[in-house]
């Protein structure tokens, strides 16, 4: 058993976030959802109709009793991000956002600065942000200071599956966060997911990897338990890494004997 993990006022069993995108169907995103034990689910709001919710989405949602987690990707700066926010406040009945802002479709970075300004704007609006960002340690302590509650900086360009490119960065902001850090986008694969709890990481978001295996619902499964792995590995606390082979058992003095 590890330890909860806390965001703003909630407990979460869970260290494993997901997405709703790119699976084949309503059913298979359920059923992976379930196999990965999470309890906390994004979905983009350009793919929900806020006047009429979209129930092969929501439903499934709901009866799984996770907690909602919409984002704005799509948003090209903050302007249109509050507005986002707004809009799925009102139609979805929930204050935890998923502050996305990403004005080039070619590489899907997030842009620092309007992603700073909005952060700043919708968490005086009483939202509980967490801002998907570059991994910029001094731009997650900036974006700590003005209320998130957690902040996800990126391992790689969203869907590339190129893992954890941004390790020496994740390093320094996990170091310095007073605030959960949840890796997000790149994590290809459940080594990559494990080696990001290994380091300190709070959590991460899985989307593409698990919606475009094989079989979504036993991979799920396998991040569900190299997530698990790699917080119980940290909190067991990692031995040192060392430059030089140092012997697990002396054999020195049992060799002096047979001389």
């Amino acid at each position: 058993m590890t330890q909860p993990l806390k965001i703003a006022d909630k407990i979460f069993n869970s260290r494993l976030l997901t997405g709703t995108g790119k699976f084949a169907s309503a059913q298979i995103m359920q059923q992976a959802l379930t196999a990965s034990a999470t309890e906390i689910v994004t979905m983009a709001l350009k793919r929900v109709r806020l006047d009429e919710p979209d129930v092969q989405i929501l439903e499934p949602l709901r009866e799984m009793g996770v907690q909602l987690l919409p984002n704005t990707s799509g948003a090209r700066n903050a302007k249109e991000a509050i507005f986002a926010a707004q809009l799925a406040r009102e139609a979805l009945g929930t204050n935890w956002l998923k502050l996305e802002i990403h004005p080039d479709p070619r590489y899907l970075m997030p842009d620092p600065i309007e992603t700073f300004k909005a952060a700043e704007e919708l968490c005086k609006q009483g939202f509980v942000v967490l801002p998907y960002c570059g991994a910029d340690p001094l731009l997650c302590k900036r974006l700590e200071e003005v209320g998130c509650a957690a902040v996800m900086p990126l391992g790689a360009a969203i869907g590339s599956n190129q893992g954890l490119s941004t390790k020496a960065m994740l390093e320094i902001i996990i170091d310095q966060a007073n605030v959960p850090v949840i890796v997000d986008a790149g994590i290809g694969a459940p080594s990559h997911a494990a080696a990001a709890l290994e380091m300190g990481a709070d959590a991460v978001l899985v989307n593409t990897a698990i919606a475009v295996a094989g079989d979504p619902v036993a991979m799920a499964q396998a991040f569900k338990m190299a997530v698990t792995a790699g917080r119980m590995a940290y909190e067991s606390g990692l031995g040192a890494v060392n430059q030089q082979a140092i012997a697990s058992s002396p054999l020195a003095a049992f060799l002096e004997t047979l001389a």
